[in-house]
């Protein structure tokens, strides 16, 4: 093992303010385990569900996200430091034992943001890794909060000529009042069966299939209790849900294998519990057991998808169009719906920080976890220094004395 001082310390940050914290959580420490400790020092980061910043080893463990009181107890409590530009430095916020003793800081040189939904996903973290000028795991500002969207992801890829189902979004504050004037739209516009979604969540959470007006009526209003925005979709009814991941930056991008998803109920979408509640124990790093739970990687699935060669061919190249269209980064996951009476495919969505970073469809082109966790942070060094690289300020002091008389001349005229 690498002197520590040699080696590069990398911040896990995980958990966040959003319904998906605990998907978020698994995601983590799964990245955790999967980095190497003779390459890098693991700077475990835990925002709690109130937005407050910890560390410490102890969140590296499963069984202490029991009890999340006495977890955040025996954490240490960290803020932000913006002293040093270019790395993350944090600081201890907790009070001290003694009076003299100085507060413990973490450096961190390099942030793998491992957040599912909300300032996590949708480009408010990476907004703020971009502010400190730090490098960071996965997708940019721009990449993050169109893919967060559904609702301008979809128009976005109509517009490009990406096929996309036929939909129809609105707001709370649309729905309000004319709650019977909607109803009679979707009916018309789309008919049933429908799709109901939360414009800006994940992991199933929100999401209604539903057959008739009544169900449609209490799913707009479920929906509504995640996001003041909501999609509502023409189901396909001859439903394969087929995935895509993407590796890259926009300028080396390649897609994995196609996985299609089993859903325990092929009538029904997939669901919160088809993705996260089938776990069981899966062999960690170098063949060891972790009670890690698996995450997305427990969900069943067909690795390939069972289509032909052409087909697949031409959900991955979709999948590598979109990834490029919103200047993704790092690794993400593309979604499609596939009709299997027809053979169309529609986007579904896009998901810059996927369930445990989909190494699952990345080990069969040999890429392992601990692989395709080197590479994120590749292509995060890779970012910042081509950022870096770029004229980022203009010298000139528009507040010197004389460019100030000039300005104020030029005011006066």
């Amino acid at each position: 093992m690498q002197p520590a001082e040699a080696r590069l310390r990398v911040g896990v940050v995980f958990g966040g303010v959003s319904p998906e914290h605990e998907v978020s959580v698994i995601t983590g420490l799964q990245a955790a385990a999967a980095l190497d400790r003779a390459r890098y020092e693991v700077i475990p980061l835990y925002i709690a569900k109130d937005g407050s910043w910890y560390t410490g080893s102890v969140l590296l463990e499963l069984e202490a996200y029991q009890d999340l009181d006495a977890l955040r107890q025996a954490a240490i409590p960290v803020r932000f430091d913006p002293a040093v530009h270019g790395r993350l430095l944090l600081v201890e916020a907790g009070a001290r034992r003694w009076p003299w003793q100085r507060p413990r800081r973490y450096l961190v040189d390099v942030v793998l943001l491992a957040l599912h939904g909300g300032e996590g996903e949708n480009g408010g973290v990476q907004g703020l890794c971009e502010t400190l000028n730090v490098p960071y795991t996965g997708s940019g500002v721009l990449g993050s909060a169109l893919g967060m969207d559904k609702v301008v992801s979809k128009l976005l890829c109509r517009e490009q000529g990406i096929p996309v189902v036929d939909f129809r979004w609105f707001r709370e504050t649309d729905w309000a009042d004319h709650e019977e004037a909607w109803l009679d739209r979707l009916e018309a516009e789309l008919g049933y069966p429908m799709v109901v979604k939360p414009a800006r969540l994940g992991s199933s959470i929100g999401i209604q299939r539903v057959e008739n007006r009544q169900a449609l009526d209490a799913a707009i209003e479920e929906a509504f209790r995640y996001d003041e925005k909501v999609v509502v979709e023409r189901a396909v009814r001859n439903l394969r849900e087929v995935n895509c991941a993407v590796l890259g930056d926009p300028s080396e991008a390649r897609p994995s294998v196609l996985e299609e998803p089993v859903r325990s109920d092929r009538t029904q979408l997939l669901t919160f519990q088809d993705k996260y509640m089938r776990g069981g124990e899966k062999a960690g790093r170098r063949g060891t057991k972790q009670s890690t739970p698996q995450g997305m990687a427990s969900l069943d699935r067909i690795i390939p998808a069972p289509l032909d060669e052409a087909k697949t061919h031409a959900i991955q190249e979709m999948a590598v169009r979109v990834f490029q269209l919103f200047e993704c980064a790092g690794v993400a996951r593309i979604d499609f719906l596939l009709d299997e009476e027809t053979g169309q495919v529609y986007f579904n969505e896009i998901n810059t920080i996927p369930g445990s970073f989909s190494f699952y469809l990345w080990e069969p082109a040999g890429v392992s976890f601990d692989a395709l966790m080197d590479e994120l942070i590749r292509l995060a060094q890779k970012r910042h220094r081509e950022k870096n690289g770029r004229v980022r300020s203009y010298d000139v002091n528009l507040l010197s004395v004389r460019s100030v008389q000039g300005l104020k001349g030029a005011k006066s005229s």
